[in-house]
């Protein structure tokens, strides 16, 4: 996790196309360096509050759910593409599919789990889940997004999830 390093591009960034800003693979340790990390990033990158907090809260959750549910550590790419920041979170566990995402907040309808996926649901224009022992490939839009719909990770045979959650510059 290097915030330095944010804006380094691959490739041809000048037409907006594709700028990688961060990639770090981490543990549980590393999640309060990678929110520091990806705050930053995406404020250079000219995301602003309010939707600056909301991206980092939600890569925050679906790390932490990686570390927690997909074997302790996982590996993330943040990228800004095509007018969006975006940022893909893999791990080895076992992968989910998209209906283990309430509907309504967790508690509310008796459910214990999935808080932080619902919640990373809600802020973000697009959420991805991918990979995973059940082959997952589920986009979700968030409410009030209209017309979002994201692409798979075009990888259905991978070992863990892969989660990918988009906002809009």
């Amino acid at each position: 996790m290097r915030p330095e390093d944010c804006g380094r591009s691959v490739g041809s960034a000048g037409d907006g196309a594709e700028e990688w800003l961060l990639e770090c693979d981490f543990t549980g340790e590393d999640l309060p360096g990678l929110r520091v990390a990806v705050g930053e990033c995406a404020a250079w990158a000219g995301l602003t509050e309010p939707r600056w907090g909301e991206f980092v809260l939600a890569v925050n959750e679906i790390a932490s759910n990686a570390v927690e549910h997909g074997g302790g550590r996982g590996c993330l790419t943040l990228r800004r593409c095509r007018g969006e920041l975006e940022c893909r979170i893999a791990d080895e566990g076992p992968g989910f599919p998209e209906s283990v995402i309430p509907e309504i907040l967790p508690g509310l309808d008796g459910a214990h789990a999935g808080r932080g996926l619902w919640l990373a649901r809600m802020v973000t224009d697009r959420l991805v889940i991918g990979g995973g022992a059940t082959g997952a490939a589920d986009a979700v839009s968030a409410a009030g997004a209209a017309g979002a719909t994201g692409a798979t990770n075009g990888s259905n045979d991978a070992a863990g999830a892969v989660v990918t959650l988009a906002v809009r510059m």
